[in-house]
């Protein structure tokens, strides 16, 4: 197996607020990915796609058009960085729905996680994540990146005023990442996942 080549990341922004903060998370991680010569990160921003929260069993034109923006990027990701906040102590229903229109893309794949809200940074949100996602067979990654009363975090610029402690454990998250999507990618190559 060639393990010089980059890994596939898709970098999922779930929230699709109007005002939202995730754009200021996001732009902080892409510095951290860019970083990286293991990664190729495709950004798939949930505030572009339009995914109704209802589910049908064949999903009309309006709602292929839209999967089709983001079905062939999950496809080809090796692995996944959700970045959510939290709402009511759980994560945005763009995500659900992102999540539930989906199955093969996300199995037999890595996901990590890096939230941000109120007192609890987020981490409500990413439990139940965790739970969701192992529905779909995907392996959820044991670190993350969490910010706590996100806003007082960043300045008006939208920079980190003490990155040391995020940087450190984006590095871990992703290095985690790396080596579940290098290793599940390798085993696949050999005998395809069968759910």
């Amino acid at each position: 197996m060639d393990i010089t080549s980059p890994l596939h990341l898709a970098v999922v922004v779930a929230s699709n607020r109007e005002g939202r903060f995730g754009p200021v998370v996001a732009d902080w991680f892409a510095a951290r990915t860019a970083e990286r010569d293991d990664f190729t990160t495709r950004v798939v921003d949930l505030a572009d796609v339009d995914l109704p929260t209802a589910l049908s069993h064949r999903p009309g034109p309006a709602v292929q058009a839209e999967l089709a923006k983001v079905s062939p990027v999950l496809a080809a990701a090796d692995a996944f960085v959700v970045l959510t906040p939290e709402y009511n102590h759980s994560f945005p229903a763009s995500l659900k729905a992102l999540i539930d229109w989906h199955f093969t893309e996300w199995q037999a794949k890595p996901v990590g996680f890096v939230s941000y809200g109120g007192i609890s940074g987020g981490l409500r949100a990413v439990e139940q994540l965790r739970q969701v996602y192992a529905e779909t067979h995907a392996v959820t990654v044991r670190d993350t990146v969490s910010f706590p009363l996100a806003h007082a975090l960043f300045d008006e610029d939208g920079v980190l005023k003490e990155p040391s402690g995020p940087d450190t454990a984006a590095k871990t998250m992703l290095d985690q990442l790396a080596w579940w999507a290098r290793t599940l990618k390798d085993a696949k190559a050999v005998r395809p996942y069968a759910g």
